[in-house]
């Protein structure tokens, strides 16, 4: 059952008025179906506009930002039970063992970085959760033909490419989730002798 979704999202709001717009009804559509929100706690961008229509629209919010952010003034300041910890690995591991689902809006290195590092840690049998990017216009399609340039090259197995989801429905998205069996963990088996 997904009961909460960490979202990975942009601190800015891109050059298209759509990215807020789709922030805006992603989170409308969050709270209608009774999913809290698990996010960084940032004010600005996407990750701000998307915790405030959570909050305007009545639905539930957790917080996790790192000490140095909040220091540099990028928290959001309405923020009530914020988890502050003291660096990106810790907070990135709070909010995927608060999380029920993994999910990436358009954005920028972070939200790249911290999706990708979920999805590798699925090889490794650290990360039974779904993982999901929305790949709204497109914005996640040469990424979609690299995962799988990487499948055909023999870098990525069928199963881990498979256990990754990209769609620009939040319908989808949810009921991939919801039918989400992690794929086995990584074996590794000695071929030749390190001399």
């Amino acid at each position: 059952m997904i009961k909460r979704i960490a979202v990975y999202c942009g601190a800015r709001d891109g050059n298209d008025p759509a990215f807020n717009y789709e922030a805006q009804r992603f989170g409308e559509w969050l709270v209608q179906r009774d999913i809290e929100l698990v996010y960084g706690a940032g004010a600005f961008g996407l990750m701000g506009t998307l915790a405030r229509t959570v909050l305007k629209n009545g639905g539930v919010v957790h917080w996790v930002i790192t000490t140095e952010l909040a220091e540099r003034g990028a928290i959001y300041n309405e923020l009530k039970d914020v988890r502050i910890v003291p660096n990106m690995d810790i907070r990135k591991q709070t909010m995927m063992d608060l999380a029920d689902g993994l999910l990436a809006f358009p954005g920028g290195f972070g939200t790249l970085e911290e999706i990708t590092e979920a999805a590798s840690w699925t090889t490794v049998g650290d990360n039974h959760k779904p993982v999901a990017f929305y790949n709204f216009n497109g914005f996640y399609d040469s990424l979609n033909d690299l995962f799988k340039q990487m499948n055909k090259a023999g870098f990525v197995e069928d199963p881990y490419l498979n256990s990754i989801c990209f769609s620009d429905q939040f319908d989808q998205i949810l009921a991939f989730m919801q039918n989400y069996k992690a794929p086995a963990h990584r074996q590794y088996t000695q071929h030749s002798k390190i001399i």
